[in-house]
């Protein structure tokens, strides 16, 4: 089996290229690339989630042109599958002898690059998946928290369930239902958190007085979701929740309408964090609401560029044609945590020394502040895990077409400003 080995490229073997301004050369020769292995969903039904990607790493192409930094970022599609995902992060060790792993994108792909990671040893920065199915879901078993254990080589920064529980039933507070929920969970790694008896939301929701259906796990790319609609509507619920892939989003919605099934709130994870999402569904995607983790407004800068969330979400724009994207962020803050650990490291080449400069990071990125070890985790998670801010939003027909998403939540993260109140769907 192929392990930790220590290597030292000699040349750049083509790709994208990453940089930074102000900071110092990494501790190695300057004739030689920092190989830097990136992950995610481009194609298949996550594909929304890697949209950003090419704009990311062309972006941190030309800052490196003028910097003269020399890091090489070479990019593997997971195709939305897991074995696919822990295939191509078998290759980017193995085959291209990386210094450092980036993945980013749902725990189908976080997952198995991780895993991979830690098993062969070779440091991995992981994001945009909450942590609880990231960290539990890599577990040898995850039924028995006592033997759950930390992470050598595979690090995570993300919020949590806790997070997005305390996001949408603030949302919920804001409007006046009969505490009815009804729950959409699919057989995933999200969904399969996210409807968990102990760490998910059916004990919270018990908590707060707030009535669960959940009709159990259903397949992703359902085609018919006819028997969780009567479901929902024999138990007269009022609140929709869950966590769907874009495709199911679309399909479910369609028919709750054609089926009579009108909630007064919509809060859905993961579908709904993508404009074309919300745009695929006409008029029917007014005041459906999501979890937010970047927007323009995020009051945070890159490490790397200076660079506000404005200014970056306007480049995108400029350079796609496309309305910004949460992944954007996220995927731009792997890169500075990249280049800040890199050059703190005593020797890149070493997996070790670059797990141990991960594990001491203190960062101000796009996305927020990072630092691995807090006491605001579980004992179980503290090393390994590092927390991101999270609001609610709601997406808002804009006069001349298109949405807008709206802030409308902000209790767990008051610096993050809101643009608007929750509203009932109509």
């Amino acid at each position: 089996m192929f392990t930790r080995r220590k290597f030292l490229q000699t040349t750049a073997a083509g790709g994208a290229v990453l940089a930074t301004s102000g900071l110092a050369a990494p501790a190695i020769a300057q004739s030689a690339a920092v190989k830097l292995g990136y992950v995610s969903p481009q194609t298949g039904p996550l594909a929304a989630f890697g949209e950003a990607d090419k704009f990311v790493i062309d972006s941190f192409l030309a800052t490196t042109k003028k910097m003269g930094l020399n890091y090489e970022v070479i990019v593997k599609d997971s195709q939305s599958n897991p074995n696919r995902a822990a295939e191509v992060a078998k290759e980017l060790i193995v085959a291209d002898e990386i210094n450092l792993m980036l993945v980013s994108s749902t725990p189908e792909t976080t997952n198995p690059v991780s895993t991979t990671c830690e098993v062969e040893q070779i440091p991995c920065l992981s994001t945009v998946a909450p942590w609880q199915p990231w960290f539990i879901g890599q577990q040898g078993n995850p039924g028995d928290p006592a033997s759950w254990q930390p992470f050598n080589y595979a690090y995570h920064f993300f919020w949590g369930l806790e997070d997005i529980i305390a996001v949408f039933t603030g949302m919920w507070s804001q409007i006046e239902t009969n505490k009815k929920v009804a729950g959409l969970f699919p057989n995933d790694g999200d969904g399969n958190a996210w409807g968990d008896k102990v760490v998910g939301f059916p004990p919270v929701l018990e908590k707060l007085g707030y009535g669960l259906t959940d009709t159990g796990r259903y397949q992703n790319l359902t085609d018919d979701f006819s028997a969780q609609i009567n479901a929902f509507k024999q138990a007269e619920t009022e609140i929709l929740t869950g966590v769907m892939i874009p495709p199911d989003l679309t399909t479910f919605w369609n028919q709750a309408k054609q089926q009579g099934l009108k909630p007064k709130i919509a809060s859905i994870g993961k579908a709904l964090l993508f404009p074309q999402t919300v745009e695929a569904l006409g008029d029917a995607g007014h005041n459906l609401s999501t979890e937010v983790w970047w927007t323009p407004s995020h009051p945070f800068k890159s490490s790397l560029t200076g660079e506000t969330a404005a200014d970056v979400a306007t480049a995108f724009t400029t350079a796609t044609g496309r309305p910004w994207t949460q992944p954007i962020g996220f995927a731009h803050a792997l890169f500075e945590l990249a280049v800040d650990v890199m050059k703190r490291a005593e020797d890149v080449t070493d997996g070790d020394a670059v797990a141990k400069a991960i594990g001491e990071t203190k960062l101000d990125t796009l996305v927020g502040p990072i630092a691995w070890n807090n006491a605001n985790l579980p004992p179980f998670a503290q090393k390994n895990v590092a927390k991101t801010p999270l609001v609610g939003g709601q997406w808002r027909l804009k006069s001349g077409g298109g949405y807008d998403l709206v802030v409308v939540e902000n209790g767990q993260a008051p610096n993050i400003p809101l643009g608007g109140k929750m509203e009932a769907l109509s």
